[in-house]
C-alpha cells in the first residue's frame, strides 16, 4: 500500500510540473506572448557556412533593431572567419571584417555592439599576438584598441570595453583595463595585486604561489559595476582546456572603488537589466550588493544552463540538455531553449533541437540564447548538421 501511496504521490508532483509549464498563461503573465504562435528559423540565408553569435551575455540585434550581427566561417573548425551584418528589414548581408582567427566557436570573436548602434568592438589572433578592435559603423573604419590583450562583454548602450591580459599569458596586462571605444583612453580599473590582497587565503587556496591574472570580466549595463575571475597560465596553448586554471567570480564596485563579494563557484552569469543582481545556472539570484544567493522555485534545474534576462527583468531565457535535466527527457545530444518567469512563477520550451553536431572546434558552440534589445525575439545558436546556424524564435502579433 506504501508503494501505491508513493507513486499516486510521485505522479501528482509530474502533473503539477507539466501544468505549471503548459497550462494556458493569464493576459497580464509576461510568459503569454510565449505560450503559442513563436516561430522558429534560422536568422541568416540558409548556406554552406556557419553563422555564429558570440554569447548569452550579449545580443546580435542592433539597439536599434535594424542589424544582426554574426560570425561566419566555411572551415570545418569555424577557427578562421569573417564577422558580417544582415539588415532585418531588406535581408541583405554585409561584410563587415574578414581574415579572423579565433581562440573557438564557443564565443567565436566576442563581437558586440557597443556605443548605441555606432560601434561593433571584436578580437583577433594575427601571428600569435591578439588584439581587441573596433569597426566604427558610419564609414566601416577598422581601428585597433589594445594589444596583446582579449575582449570580454560590454554594455550595448556604452563606449567602455572591458580588456584583460591572455590567460594563458597574460605578460605585463595581469589587471583589468577600460577601453573607451570613442576617445581610445586606456585605464586601469582593478588590479590583480588589489584582489589578492583582498581574498588572500582564496588565492593561496586556489591558485598557490602563482601569479594571477583577472580573466573574463562582463560590464553591469550600465557600467558601474563588473565581475570578473581569477585565473593563472598553464599549458600555453590558448586551443586547449589546460590553457589555464580559472575560477571564481569577483564583483567589484567601479564607482566607489571596492569589492562588493567573492563568489568561490564560476557558473554562467549574467547581468540584470538594471544591475541589481548577477542570474546564474542553477535558477539562481545573486544580489549584486553582497552577493546574498536566492534560488528561483518552481522551475527544471536546466542541464548546461545559460541563462539571460529579458529586457524588463521579469522573464529569463535559457537553454538545456533534455536528456540531463530531471523532468524533461530528450534524445542524446538534444537541447532545448526555454523562457522562464524571473519569480519561478512557470515556463515554456520553445524550440528543442539536435546540438551534437556543428562547428568542430576543440571548444563547441552551445546555444547561448538572448533576447532582443525588444524583447520580442530571442537568438540561439542550433548545430543540427555539420553547419553551425545562427536561430530565432520571435512571438506573434
Amino acid at each position: 500500500m506504501r508503494w501505491l501511496q508513493w507513486g499516486a504521490t510521485v505522479l501528482l508532483v509530474i502533473l503539477a510540473a507539466i501544468a505549471r509549464a503548459e497550462a494556458p498563461a493569464r493576459p497580464d503573465d509576461p510568459l503569454a506572448a510565449w505560450q503559442s504562435g513563436v516561430r522558429v528559423q534560422p536568422a541568416c540565408p540558409t548556406a554552406e557556412r556557419h553563422t555564429i553569435h558570440a554569447y548569452f551575455n550579449t545580443c546580435p540585434e542592433s539597439p536599434d533593431g535594424q542589424w544582426l550581427l554574426f560570425y561566419a566561417s566555411r572551415t570545418a573548425d569555424s577557427h578562421r572567419g569573417e564577422l558580417w551584418i544582415l539588415n532585418r528589414e531588406t535581408g541583405k548581408e554585409e561584410r563587415l571584417v574578414e581574415g579572423l582567427e579565433i581562440e573557438d566557436a564557443h564565443r567565436t570573436a566576442c563581437q558586440q555592439w557597443i556605443s548605441g548602434g555606432r560601434r561593433v568592438a571584436f578580437h583577433n589572433v594575427c601571428e600569435g599576438r591578439w588584439s581587441v578592435m573596433v569597426v566604427d559603423m558610419d564609414g566601416r573604419a577598422v581601428r585597433t584598441l589594445a594589444q596583446d590583450r582579449q575582449l570580454c562583454w560590454g554594455a550595448a548602450e556604452g563606449d567602455v570595453l572591458p580588456v584583460y591580459g591572455c590567460h594563458w599569458n597574460p605578460g605585463p596586462h595581469r589587471d583589468l583595463e577600460l577601453v573607451n571605444a570613442a576617445t581610445g583612453e586606456v585605464r586601469t580599473a582593478v588590479t590583480a595585486e588589489a584582489v589578492q590582497a583582498a581574498y588572500p587565503q582564496w588565492i593561496a587556496k586556489s591558485f598557490g604561489p602563482r601569479p594571477v591574472s583577472i580573466f573574463f570580466p562582463i560590464l553591469s549595463p550600465d557600467g558601474k559595476r563588473v565581475f570578473f575571475k581569477m585565473a593563472t597560465a598553464g599549458n600555453g596553448n590558448f586551443r586547449s582546456s589546460q590553457a589555464s586554471t580559472r575560477m571564481g567570480l569577483v564583483a567589484y564596485d567601479l564607482q566607489e572603488s571596492r569589492f562588493l563579494f567573492l563568489r568561490e563557484q564560476w557558473g554562467h552569469p549574467s547581468w540584470h537589466p538594471q544591475g541589481v543582481c548577477i542570474l546564474e545556472k542553477g535558477n539562481l539570484r545573486i544580489d549584486a550588493a553582497d552577493g546574498q544567493v536566492h534560488r528561483i522555485a518552481g522551475l527544471p534545474n536546466f542541464s548546461g544552463s545559460h541563462p539571460s534576462f529579458s529586457p524588463d527583468g521579469k522573464l529569463f531565457v535559457t537553454d538545456g540538455v533534455l536528456e540531463k535535466t530531471p523532468g524533461l527527457g530528450g534524445q542524446k545530444g538534444e537541447w532545448g531553449v526555454f523562457v522562464c518567469r524571473s519569480d519561478g512563477g512557470g515556463y515554456v520550451q520553445i524550440h528543442r533541437f539536435d546540438n551534437s553536431q556543428g562547428a568542430r572546434s576543440w571548444r563547441v558552440a552551445h546555444p547561448h540564447p538572448v533576447f532582443s534589445p525588444d524583447g520580442r525575439r530571442i537568438y540561439f545558436n542550433v548545430s543540427a548538421t555539420r553547419w553551425t546556424q545562427l536561430f530565432v524564435a520571435e512571438i506573434g502579433g
